[in-house]
């Protein structure tokens, strides 16, 4: 954007008095109309639509996902009593490591999003990455093959394919992209024979990435941010300084520590991103994940073991303890630090006198172990001192998940009153970018806490049922063959 017209929208922003944020989660696509105070004005939400068409295989359909994601923003600025052109700007966080690639010309995907979920990347590291490759190869020797996120996606389609680009957050969460020299790895590309020209340019996260087409809104409405789902999470929650943790726990499990401007180097499975690159600033990240978190509590309703999520916690504590019934949630797979992608999801222990509660205790008691698993790890590997640990997603509003995870890792745990960070964080981005919000410390101010978690009873108290629930984890491993995805 020239630098007039820059100066003219952060001029209009400053003076407007809302921001939206929206998250393409990998269960939920919500949209928040935030205004000034960082309150919510209105809201939307939709399911998002997942595909498995093999087993293994997760996918998204792009065109679906498009018109989900244009209605929850009409929705939201209805529903706040707003015109479009009351916006100030928008920010859009996505899941990360969903890829897609498309015709340039045309626009048209060649095929589904791969979801992150998907566990067909196994087999095709092991058969030099040739099925996907091998579909759109003609496309991308003749320069008309556009490869991306969903941000980048998103963006394309916004601006009616006039802009294509991603920033730092997303690309460093491809694993093409070199976060020690801040580009696309040629030697990846050349390894996989992937052309460098598919890659879109890669911007800071804050940006001018250009306005949404007045035709799709009515009214142009710039689009200031980008930014992957954790990255923005961690922005939420104003982890702005080295040592700060985020937990989120929403499909999935994300324990993201701040390392500052130092690059995390791997070795027990933690994995280096970029945070986020605003200006000069450039902030790293390190980061383990599980998979499954709300999607084992998703299967569980949908089984009927419970009526309403909010009742899990109160089932869970009407029992002394699982009865020696263990779970292990693995429906794609267990990451760090067992890293074992054909890992089955399953219950061990089970008796005659086994009852709901005691099946959904054992879930809930999984999820806070894989959060320990998570957390030793990131105490053993980060050379960082750990500060402050604060917490985002919906799990995080079960409040058995939450004290056992405190009194297994013997720390506070602050969660804030809206748990929905990846919407608020791609908000306070575009927010930054134009003027809408001063700068980090009057963020700080916004963020509200609703309740800290403190360890109330020893972690040792634990270690029976954990020590059986990893010999679970042990009986579970290596079930699926890999040539099965």
């Amino acid at each position: 954007m020239p630098r007039c017209k820059e100066g003219l929208a952060r001029a209009a922003a400053a003076s407007s008095s809302y921001v939206v944020g929206v998250d393409v989660g990998s269960t939920t696509l919500r949209c928040h109309v935030y205004d000034k105070k960082a309150a919510i004005r209105g809201s939307s939400s939709k399911k998002v639509e997942t595909l498995y068409p093999h087993l293994g295989w997760v996918e998204l359909d792009p065109e679906v996902l498009w018109t989900q994601f244009m209605d929850v923003i009409k929705e939201a600025v209805q529903a706040a009593g707003l015109q479009m052109n009351q916006i100030a700007g928008l920010g859009i966080s996505t899941q990360r490591g969903t890829f897609i690639t498309w015709n340039k010309k045309t626009g048209k995907p060649f095929h589904n999003f791969i979801s992150w979920q998907d566990l067909r990347a196994a087999a095709l590291v092991n058969s030099w990455n040739r099925g996907l490759i091998l579909k759109v190869q003609q496309a991308a020797n003749e320069n008309n093959c556009c490869f991306g996120t969903i941000d980048t996606w998103l963006l394309y389609k916004l601006t009616k394919g006039s802009v294509y680009a991603t920033d730092y957050s997303n690309a460093s969460s491809t694993g093409v992209f070199d976060p020690f020299q801040m580009c696309w790895s040629s030697v990846l590309s050349k390894l996989f024979s992937i052309p460098m020209s598919i890659y879109p340019p890669v911007e800071d996260t804050n940006h001018s990435f250009g306005s949404v087409d007045a035709e799709i809104f009515g009214v142009p409405i710039p689009i200031a941010a980008l930014v992957a789902d954790q990255q923005a999470a961690m922005f939420g929650e104003c982890c702005f300084h080295e040592g700060d943790v985020k937990l989120t726990m929403g499909t999935g499990i994300f324990w993201d520590v701040n390392t500052g401007n130092h690059l995390h180097t791997p070795s027990s499975g933690l994995y280096p991103l970029i945070g986020w690159k605003i200006g000069k600033e450039v902030v790293f990240l390190a980061e383990g994940n599980a998979s499954d978190a709300g999607s084992t509590i998703k299967w569980a309703k949908e089984l009927d073991l419970f009526t309403s999520v909010d009742e899990t916690a109160r089932m869970a504590r009407s029992v002394v303890d699982s009865e020696g019934v263990c779970f292990v949630p693995s429906f794609s797979g267990l990451q760090v630090p067992v890293n074992d992608p054909c890992a089955c999801a399953s219950f061990m222990g089970l008796k005659p006198s086994t009852t709901r509660n005691h099946l959904i205790r054992a879930m809930l008691e999984s999820i806070a172990f894989r959060n320990k698993q998570l957390y030793d790890t990131i105490v053993k590997e980060v050379r960082v001192p750990l500060t402050n640990i604060r917490t985002d997603g919906g799990v995080s509003n079960n409040s058995f998940i939450m004290q056992m995870t405190s009194d297994l890792i013997n720390k506070k745990i602050d969660k804030p009153v809206n748990t929905d960070m990846s919407c608020l964080g791609a908000a306070f981005l575009a927010g930054l970018a134009l003027g809408f919000w001063t700068d980090k410390e009057q963020l700080k101010k916004l963020r509200r806490t609703e309740i800290v978690f403190e360890p109330q009873r020893d972690s040792g108290e634990y270690k029976l049922a954990m020590d059986n629930w990893t010999k679970a984890v042990q009986r579970s491993l290596n079930w699926y063959n890999q040539t099965s995805y």
